[in-house]
């Protein structure tokens, strides 16, 4: 797990020097064991590293490889490494490293571009070949791992975070398009947009190759179906699988490592089905960690009640970390600070806080997020079901935050337009590939909208902190076997019902029954006292009103009553607004 950046120019010109310490001052904390250089003319690599595997220095990059006339810097792991490079070494290559990074040289070279169906990981990399004299650009297929770009008829730029791309030269304006999809999908602005017309993300499941003379090609080389399968399979068949693929899933990322693994334990059924699958395959050392908020009102700040019974009955390595509103608030301009692209998701801050308290003990993570999509644990699911209408407007009703008609009110007179979003779903919707509406829902939140949320969520905020996060829930044949369930079996029982059933018997019943929990931080959701004075302060500022995104009209009334401005996820209206202005003023304007 690292930060990577890199240029190659169009124009002739070398890569600066400058240029590269720039971007790499901007990922130093994804990396910060150790950082390296490398530099062909047109082409230039930068790497910070977080040492995972192999933690000596032939792990290091940009790796070079001068026998087979490629260099390469990757951000990610590889699970699947070693087969690879026991593969490899029958073809006849010689390694020189034990890296999961030397790995990925040697398929690059026996494979070319179909190299990337075969890694079974998390990553993003970027690979010169100086034979073909090609840039080639990847990204895994569940786009755990970030890319982000900017392109122009002078060069094409590359990092793992916006921040570094926002320190070289280009358009910062708010891209419409994206704009309407933040307002819309709670901070979900889906590849290969963002916030700013300048930086680009390469679309999960996606490769880029480019000349120098800025020829780009791009293909995507993923394309799960969500359809059932041709054989008839039990309900028990179905759960069985499961039961071995979620096993296969955890095992693989706990042995590719060279460090310890730690667990992030919420309390909720994913995280503690992971303990349990680790005890069940015969893991002792367990470390688990957990964190808690303030109550406000009637919502709980803190899930210790169900944590503590799985570290009780696992004898797990535990350490739990109760935050005070007081701690939140003075700490909430970092997390916004770590963010690529403004998180609306309350549990943004909630992670970053407990990364850096976990980053003092262990560099490798286990974290549950993926379970509630690829299952159906969330409560909007069965609601869409059984909404009438067209495709879009079942879906929209319960997911978007606003309707279009209330955009319109949100947004000055220069930024409204036609319905970014609502294109955007119908598109997603029309492809082929799914047996029901329904299907297409769980397709579309497992293949693109939860790389923009959770999945980017969890990857800043633990990276801030050289915090690698793995998410067994997200594995490839993990998620293609969910996508094929019959969706009623995923939503019986109130959603999760493959992940229960395996439950009973390995985990307690309170745990398994208990109503579904969100990773809760009350203070960004119920908006009052020095909350509600700092958000009113950022949408009251002088750069928010000279930005000029927002109607002023607006934002005084969401401030005003701010309990009044809920969105169908039970968001705060709020909060997505000062969220964004705030990560501008931060971020880009700075």
């Amino acid at each position: 797990m690292c930060g990577i950046c890199g240029q190659l120019r169009f124009d002739g010109e070398i890569v600066s020097t400058k240029s590269l310490d720039d971007m790499m001052s901007k990922l130093a904390k994804r990396g910060p064991d150790s950082k390296g250089k490398w530099f062909e003319g047109r082409v230039g690599f930068g790497h910070q590293r977080l040492s995972i595997i192999d933690l000596s220095n032939l792990g290091s990059q940009p790796m070079v490889d001068d026998l087979l006339k490629l260099t390469l810097v990757f951000n990610g792991t590889i699970y699947n490494y070693k087969a690879l490079r026991a593969q490899l070494i029958t073809k006849g290559y010689v390694f020189f490293s034990n890296s999961d990074t030397e790995a990925i040289i040697k398929a690059y070279h026996f494979w070319g571009e179909d190299c990337v169906n075969h890694l079974d990981g998390m990553f993003a990399f970027a690979i010169w070949d100086r034979s073909s004299q090609q840039l080639f650009v990847a990204r895994d297929r569940m786009g755990i791992k970030p890319l982000y770009f900017n392109i122009t008829p002078k060069a094409f730029t590359f990092a793992s975070n916006s921040q570094a791309l926002l320190t070289q030269e280009l358009d910062k304006s708010i891209n419409p398009v994206a704009l309407h999809q933040q307002l819309s999908l709670h901070g979900v602005v889906p590849a290969p947009n963002t916030i700013i017309n300048g930086i680009q993300k390469l679309k999960p499941g996606t490769f880029f190759t480019l000349s120098p003379n800025g020829k780009l090609r791009e293909k995507t080389y993923w394309h799960p179906s969500a359809k059932r399968l041709e054989e008839n399979i039990s309900d028990q068949d179905y759960i069985e699988r499961t039961h071995e693929l979620l096993t296969a899933a955890v095992m693989k990322r706990m042995s590719a490592s060279d460090v310890p693994i730690g667990v992030l334990l919420s309390g909720g059924l994913d995280s503690s089905l992971i303990v349990a699958l680790l005890k069940e395959a015969g893991h002792e050392d367990i470390r688990t960690f957990s964190i808690g908020f303030e109550d406000i009102d009637d919502e709980v700040g803190s899930e210790f009640e169900y944590s503590d019974q799985i570290v009780s009955k696992f004898e797990t390595q535990h350490k739990k970390y109760q935050v005070s509103n007081k701690e939140v608030l003075p700490r909430l301009s970092e997390a916004v600070m770590n963010m690529s692209e403004p998180m609306v998701g309350q549990d943004a801050v909630a992670f970053y806080l407990l990364s850096e308290q976990v980053s003092k003990h262990t560099k490798v993570v286990l974290s549950g997020q993926g379970a509630d999509e690829a299952f159906a644990g969330y409560f909007w699911y069965p609601r869409m079901a059984n909404e009438q209408g067209n495709e879009v407007e079942r879906f929209s009703k319960h997911y978007v935050d606003r309707p279009h008609d209330e955009y319109l009110q949100t947004v000055s007179s220069i930024y409204q337009g036609e319905n970014h979003t609502h294109n955007w779903l119908n598109k997603e919707f029309l492809k082929p590939g799914a047996d029901s509406f329904i299907d297409k829902v769980f397709r579309t939140d497992m293949t693109r909208l939860i790389v923009d949320d959770p999945v980017k969520r969890v990857d800043n905020m633990t990276m801030a902190w050289g915090l690698e996060a793995r998410v067994p829930f997200m594995d490839t044949d993990l998620v293609e076997w969910a996508l094929s369930l019959p969706p009623s079996l995923k939503m019986r029982d109130e959603g999760k019902y493959p992940l229960k059933q395996i439950s009973r018997g390995l985990l307690p019943d309170s745990v398994i029954d208990r109503k579904k929990g969100y990773f809760p931080m009350p203070a960004l959701k119920y908006i009052q006292g020095d909350f509600l004075e700092f958000m009113s302060d950022i949408l009251l500022s002088s750069a928010c009103r000279n930005r000029g995104i927002f109607s002023q009209q607006y934002i005084d009334k969401v401030i005003n009553s701010p309990k009044d401005y809920m969105t169908a996820l039970n968001g705060s209206r709020l909060w997505h607004l000062a969220l964004l202005e705030y990560w501008l003023q931060i971020n880009v304007d700075k």
